[in-house]
């Protein structure tokens, strides 16, 4: 039987249409003749696909399993040196108008309300816009880190304007002088966060920043120029410009905080020290030392301004210094903070007082400094990158944020990225929860809070840094879950998310052992809370987002692991 021709199926869709618009109605009318049916013979094909209804479009690709696409596209796309032109960021106009999620909806409003504007150009996102809480504090602010998440929804929906203000704005309050008391801090430093007053009698706009003299405890924010080399990358991948990172100006403020990160010192690890409360984590959690999540930032931070840094004289001063960096972290990180379950057998059995250079436990991890319920949460097959290791001290706690970025950089090797996600499916009560996704696990209470937190009221057992769930960390889970090839994993928890965020008022964090309850201080319509909610939806639309902030393993940076691995 002959087929039918392509202007006929329109014909027949077309008179289909009609009688569903104008058919029959509740009220029981009947069927009403179609007058617009008489012309049709005069249309062209164009003229009927313009006159049917516009509805929004079943997204049946939905329904596919991301674990039969290939997503080998990201090692021939996405180069270390970000000089690929087929990354551009994809046209979302269409799709973002017909979405039919009204979660995704009421996200793009909130997160559009959060705007702040600089002599009307927009600069930043608020970190929240809640109008029932009396106290604004600092929530009125725009924080480097919480616009990280804002900044990667606003590029894949195609509109960079705003993070490369923010970019540009942040550079140039770097050029401030900075000081806490008496005390000048390193040039490189970036600002935590900063605020826009806005005079509307004299009309102008002043900007005042905070570089750590205003936080709860005086800390400058290590974390924040690592964010900001990142996500300079990441403008230069999803817009494929790459003026901006080339100008003068974005070049020296690589150079000044590469100056602070690769200063010789007396250090004999590769890895930083810092101070409890630089980060994430702002508030004194015991992570002074070694903390994972720094660790994990600097490692991208190295490998995303090597890719940009100029090849001239001072670029490639910097760029030397990089390499060997780099090579002397990854193995460090590899070889003395992975944890599986045969590594956690051997600290099991450590000799110490080791004085030899032939020393196994380097660092003297005394044993019986090991928490008990390790033991029970190691699965069979897993592992992931403890909190801290320094001298005599092995921090076993989970960091979910380290974790992460540690597989979006490739710090871990592909085989620990698949060890990290088995580890989040065998302990997705622990990990997950309710809400996702635990800051860190476990919790401590009791003596141990006392000590550590000094009494902290806030990070009480199983609330705000204190093993609290952080809708936030749904983006970087789900980008580790695509890059990892199991997006089935991010896929789950965002149906976890789905079924709270938007009914709770888009919280800050969540309290209780598994997530169940807003945070008893938690701010509501926090902004990156719903910014990475889109993040995560829409790198779970089009995979090919997660190169943005992606980066594949070279392979002269493979050193030989060691130590026992969970996979073999």
């Amino acid at each position: 039987m002959d087929r039918p021709k392509k202007r006929d199926v329109l014909r027949a869709v077309y008179s289909m249409s009609c009688l569903c618009e104008n058919g029959e109605k509740k009220g029981g009318e009947g069927i009403r003749p179609v007058s617009s049916m008489c012309s049709m013979s005069k249309m062209t094909d164009e003229d009927l696909l313009s006159r049917l209804p516009h509805r929004p479009r079943l997204k049946l690709e939905r329904k596919k399993s991301y674990d039969d696409m290939s997503l080998s596209l990201y090692d021939s796309a996405y180069s270390l040196d970000g000089r690929s032109g087929g990354w551009d960021t994809p046209l979302f106009s269409i799709k973002d108008s017909f979405d039919p999620n009204p979660m995704v909806t009421e996200a793009w409003e909130a997160l559009r309300r959060s705007q702040v504007y600089f002599r009307g150009n927009p600069v930043g996102t608020i970190a929240a816009c809640d109008p029932a809480s009396e106290e604004v504090l600092n929530y009125d602010q725009v924080f480097v880190r919480d616009f990280v998440p804002s900044a990667l929804a606003f590029l894949m929906k195609g509109e960079p304007e705003i993070v490369k203000n923010f970019l540009l704005k942040t550079l140039h309050i770097q050029g401030q002088e900075k000081r806490i008391d008496r005390f000048k801090l390193g040039d490189g430093a970036m600002p935590a966060s900063f605020k826009v007053l806005h005079n509307p009698i004299k009309k102008t706009d002043t900007i005042i920043a905070d570089f750590g003299e205003s936080a709860i405890g005086r800390v400058a924010p290590v974390d924040s120029g690592f964010w900001w080399i990142i996500l300079l990358r990441a403008y230069t991948k999803s817009t494929g410009d790459h003026s901006l990172a080339e100008r003068p100006d974005c070049q020296k403020g690589m150079r000044l905080i590469l100056s602070l990160c690769l200063a010789e010192g007396f250090d004999t690890f590769p890895t930083l020290l810092c101070a409890d409360g630089c980060s994430m984590v702002d508030r004194r959690m015991g992570v002074y030392g070694y903390p994972i999540e720094i660790q994990a930032l600097f490692f991208m931070a190295l490998r995303s301004a090597l890719s940009m840094l100029k090849h001239d004289s001072e670029g490639k001063e910097f760029m030397d210094k990089i390499v060997k960096r780099l090579h002397a972290l990854s193995f460090h990180m590899r070889s003395y903070f992975w944890l599986d379950l045969q590594q956690l057998n051997d600290i099991y059995r450590y000799k110490t007082e080791e004085y030899s250079h032939t020393a196994v436990n380097k660092f003297n991890v005394i044993p019986e400094s090991i928490p008990d319920w390790i033991f029970d949460f190691m699965p069979l097959r897993g592992g992931y990158f403890v909190g801290n290791v320094g001298p005599a001290h092995m921090d076993f706690r989970w960091f979910a944020l380290g974790n992460c970025i540690a597989i979006l950089s490739s710090l871990a090797t592909p085989e620990q990225s698949n060890a990290i996600m088995d580890l989040i499916e065998s302990r997705w009560e622990e990990l997950v929860g309710e809400m996702p996704l635990k800051i860190c696990y476990p919790a401590m209470d009791s003596h141990e809070w006392r000590i550590v937190t000094g009494c902290d009221p806030k990070n009480t057992r199983w609330s705000y840094h204190n093993g609290g769930s952080w809708p936030v960390l749904l983006w970087l889970l789900t980008a580790a879950s695509i890059k990892v090839g199991r997006p089935q994993i991010a896929r789950r928890a965002i149906d976890l998310a789905e079924a709270r965020l938007l009914k709770d008022g888009w919280p800050e964090y969540y309290d209780g052992k598994s997530g169940r309850f807003i945070g008893k201080q938690a701010r509501k319509f926090q902004t990156w809370s719903t910014a990475g909610y889109l993040v995560a939806k829409m790198m779970m639309d089009d995979p090919t987002h997660v190169g943005m902030i992606s980066m594949e393993e070279e392979k002269h940076m493979k050193p030989p692991l060691r130590r026992s691995s969970s996979w073999t």
